[in-house]
């Protein structure tokens, strides 16, 4: 079992950064691929970036790349998401998840945090 709890968001100029932080209880964290996917009001839940167990392996929604960097440190367990250059339509909550392939579905993690909110204002 894997638990995920995210932190890091609020409230933020556009243009302004943020750093939101996964932390996963559990010995085998570093086996899991993780991801970080968003969801707006009104919309579906969509991809932003995923890693690879090892760090070694990332991907990007063509919406951020560029612009948000996912890491992860599997020594102090957290998984991170840079977020630069943030756009009003970067607003969302944002949640980590957390699988055992590297994939942009969400239905390819088992599971997932609570999220947490980021607004972007113009």
């Amino acid at each position: 079992q894997v638990q995920l709890v995210e932190s890091g968001g609020g409230l933020v100029q556009a243009g302004g950064s943020l750093r939101l932080s996964c932390a996963a209880s559990g010995r085998t964290f570093r086996s899991y691929a993780m991801g970080w996917f968003r969801q707006a009001p009104g919309l579906e839940r969509e991809f932003v970036a995923a890693i690879s167990g090892s760090g070694g392996s990332t991907y990007y929604a063509d919406s951020v790349k560029g612009r948000f960097t996912i890491s992860r440190d599997n020594a102090k367990n957290p998984v991170y998401l840079q977020m630069n250059s943030l756009k009003p339509e970067d607003t969302a909550v944002y949640y980590c998840a957390a699988g055992n392939i590297l994939t942009p579905r969400f239905n390819g993690y088992d599971y997932w945090g609570q999220g947490t909110q980021v607004t972007v204002s113009s």
